[in-house]
């Protein structure tokens, strides 16, 4: 009979928090395997640009010992802000000056940047899980799509939205949030598209009104990374066939129709695919009772919309605190997941009410206005 492998500390899930907590036990000497679905690290482009927050995100880079790599790979110029309204009009124009705390890389950068600190074989690709169950004394057993299985002391859940390891915790299930996304990138935009990158400007970007609009940012590369964004029923996105593009963008121009021009032509114009997503979110105070040998972190623990921008910096600072408190709390697994969960929920929850805050400032019948208006008390 083959044994079933065994794994102390198994981490589900190579994202931003997953790769963090893994490269913090790292550099303390303690060794952690992480699964992930896709099939290598390059199956598939990470998204787009990420502001990384001092407090949170840059932090983490400081425990994990990668800030100065961090550094080297940041988009200068990319904390530049744009406002506009429905006619184009720029009612805010932030330069970037070099003086924020939050400066952006591309993630598929970061990603990179966390996986090449890891010793190789950290990761098992194709590594599908279907379930995880208990088996006593705090032990749990994963089994893999591919039929395979392993048990583990120690399981932490950093796969995402829809965590096949959250249910060992909690019966909570993410829902729609109101407001659906097709994505649409324009490429080589200083060439191609000069008008459209000199609407957006160096960073990122908002066109709203009408409870709809265009968020955006320019990438690293030189394309510009555009979210056609608006409040929809849930379904709506399962109505169109994004198999045919021009289709797709027909339908969004029609959601724009009295729109500036130059705006509508930020969808008529855009490169490639038409990427949907619907936005989901876990309750705001979304925590579960102490379950022995098992936690999550990052989206797994506290989806929220993307509107703090605080998703990827919650990720990365969950798996650096999840690290330290391992690491600080040396054989005694439940005393580290205790003082991480200490930390982990009210920094998920006020993260998760500023997030569900700003959909409502963004998505506003009288928008930019709020908008406008949050940005003016920063600067008071």
């Amino acid at each position: 009979m083959t044994r079933t492998p065994h794994h102390p500390i198994a981490v589900i899930g190579a994202g931003l928090g997953g790769l963090t907590l893994a490269r913090v036990l790292h550099v303390n000497g303690i060794e952690a395997t992480v699964f992930d679905l896709e099939a290598s690290a390059h199956a598939r482009t990470q998204g787009g640009m990420l502001d990384i927050h001092a407090e949170t995100g840059q932090a983490a880079l400081h425990v994990a010992r990668l800030h100065e790599d961090f550094l080297a790979k940041i988009h200068r110029g990319g904390e530049a802000l744009r406002i506009l309204d429905k006619h184009a009009r720029v009612l805010r124009d932030e330069a970037d000056d070099g003086s924020g705390g939050r400066p952006e890389i591309d993630r598929g950068d970061l990603r990179a940047l966390l996986l090449s600190s890891l010793p190789e074989g950290t990761v098992r690709w194709n590594a599908q899980v279907t379930v995880a169950r208990p088996q006593g004394e705090g032990r749990q057993e994963v089994v893999l799509a591919d039929g395979g299985s392993f048990t583990t002391d120690l399981l932490i859940g950093a796969d995402g939205a829809w965590s096949r390891v959250r249910p060992l915790l909690s019966d909570a299930v993410p829902a729609y949030t109101g407001i659906s996304f097709v994505e649409l990138d324009l490429m080589d935009a200083e060439v191609r598209h000069p008008d459209a990158a000199r609407l957006l400007g160096c960073g990122m970007f908002f066109a709203l009104g009408d409870d709809k609009g265009f968020l955006g940012h320019r990438e690293s590369d030189g394309s510009l990374h555009i979210y056609t964004a608006l409040r929809a029923p849930e379904d709506w996105l399962a109505t169109l066939d994004f198999t045919d593009v021009p289709a797709v963008k027909a339908a969004l121009l029609e959601h724009f129709s009295g729109w500036a021009p130059e705006l509508q032509r930020l969808i008529a114009d855009a490169d490639g695919p038409a990427v949907p997503r619907t936005i989901h979110a876990l309750p705001v105070a979304h925590r579960w009772t102490r379950v022995p040998g098992v936690t999550l972190l990052g989206d797994a623990a506290h989806l929220m919309s993307p509107f703090a921008g605080e998703g990827a910096n919650l990720a990365l600072i969950d798996g650096a605190d999840l690290g330290r408190c391992l690491v600080e709390h040396p054989g005694d697994t439940e005393a580290a997941l205790s003082a991480y969960e200490a930390q982990l929920f009210p920094r998920g929850e006020e993260a998760a009410r500023q997030s569900a805050e700003g959909l409502e400032v963004i998505f506003d019948e009288c928008a930019p206005k709020p908008l406008l208006d949050m940005f003016a008390s920063f600067d008071a």
